[in-house]
């Protein structure tokens, strides 16, 4: 099966070789279609061996990426952006995956690196080079709505999915967002579609959730919420006898992101109540880590401590490498008094993540409550010492505090 990559790239040049670098080894052909760079995106690309093409940008994702598809020669095709990269432990279970003829598409696992809520989705970047396959939608571009059209008509093909994380994406974290301005193009390239879909449910939960993110709650909540009530109303239209093609996934998101925007304005009962509703959808488990951890620290603010508990101990048994759900289920637990179970999961964060400067710094308070003064010491020096890297005032905070308990020498 030969595979081929499809990307679009515009002014990439300091993402784009690690990008290829994850996949040159991986694939048959690269397929690059530049929509105007100005700096050496086109050369690097070429360097990797890629078949560079061009396409004037007309603010329309989907219209670039189906350009893109037209050169694609390959069986199968991968789709990645520039700020992504192919883990290399994904790549003996994608090859072997492409080999089974029953999918017609596999969904993968994207893991978003530095992201401060969702960090895990799945995303439908593998599907065969099917002549009916094509993007829509002008941001955030899919070719699930033609695969559903093909699954109609052939139903014969199936949909998988890689159970561990192939894809890890950098492009979210903020630092990113900022300096390309992504908010301000999402919002252009949606809001014509969203014009002339606005009872769409994943226009509205995408661009609901933008204006969330730009600080937009009040519009972000009524789109939110109009999205949901679409979603809902085409759930209760489905005919019973119909095959079942439930939209948990973007139901899961509309709760989600519902949950995000009342906790913003302390409406923290509504808040509960939908990241409650978005766990309880059946919803490939990993997707659900973002809803547990949130809903965890909104039942902690909320003094319910065991329901807090609970939120993050299901999170951690989803993800056992999550350091932030040892670190909260040891702040939730030191609350209660569990203190032997609060020690267990700060040194489980700390096992995870040896620079955690909080995770040592709350184990100190914890040892010091059961008398382990010596190893109380311990923990808050290696704070001390992690702090002066990237928070000195805190380290003297800190310090202070612990030489006026007497605790510390001056």
């Amino acid at each position: 099966m030969k595979l081929s990559l499809c990307m679009i790239v515009k002014n990439e040049e300091s993402a784009l070789p690690k990008c290829l670098s994850s996949a040159v080894n991986v694939v048959d052909e690269i397929v690059i279609l530049d929509t105007g760079s100005t700096d050496k995106t086109p050369q690097i690309a070429q360097q990797f061996g890629a078949h560079v093409y061009h396409f004037e940008w007309c603010n329309n994702f989907s219209a670039a990426r189906n350009e893109a598809l037209k050169y694609v020669t390959g069986d199968w095709i991968l789709v990645l952006d520039a700020d992504e990269t192919l883990k290399p432990e994904i790549i003996p279970h994608l090859k072997e995956a492409i080999k089974q003829k029953k999918y017609i598409l596999i969904n993968l696992l994207r893991q978003e690196i530095g992201a401060t809520q969702s960090p895990y989705s799945l995303v439908s970047r593998l599907f065969r080079n099917h002549p009916k396959i094509n993007f829509n939608r002008p941001y955030h571009a899919l070719v699930d709505d033609s695969i559903t059209a093909i699954l109609a008509q052939e139903p014969h093909w199936q949909i998988g999915y890689l159970p561990e994380v192939a894809i890890l994406h950098a492009g979210y974290q903020k630092a990113v967002i900022n300096q390309q301005n992504k908010f301000a193009k999402a919002a252009l390239a949606m809001g014509e579609f969203f014009s002339a879909n606005p009872n769409d449910p994943y226009v509205c939960n995408k661009l609901g959730a933008l204006y969330v993110e730009m600080g937009k709650l009040q519009e972000g909540i009524e789109l939110l919420k109009k999205g949901l009530n679409a979603v809902i109303e085409l759930e209760e239209s489905k005919n019973p006898e119909q095959p079942n093609n439930s939209n948990y996934e973007i139901l899961y998101e509309l709760h989600y992101h519902l949950g995000i925007a009342h906790g913003s304005v302390k409406d923290y009962a509504w808040s509960i109540f939908h990241y409650q509703a978005a766990v309880n959808l059946p919803i490939y488990p990993l997707l659900k880590l973002g809803g547990y951890n949130n809903l965890g620290n909104l039942l902690k603010i909320s003094k319910d401590f065991a329901g807090a508990k609970l939120a993050y101990e299901m999170a951690i048994e989803i993800d056992p490498n999550f350091v932030a759900g040892y670190y909260n289920l040891g702040m939730v637990c030191k609350e209660m008094g569990l203190f032997a179970e609060a020690i267990n999961a700060y040194d489980q964060a700390i096992l995870l993540n040896p620079d955690y400067a909080e995770a040592y710094q709350n184990l100190g308070v914890v040892l010091l409550k059961v008398g382990n003064v010596q190893a109380s010491l311990e923990a808050f020096e290696n704070a001390i010492a992690l702090h002066e890297l990237h928070n000195p005032q805190e380290a003297q905070r800190l310090r202070q505090g612990l030489q006026d308990m007497g605790i510390l020498r001056q």
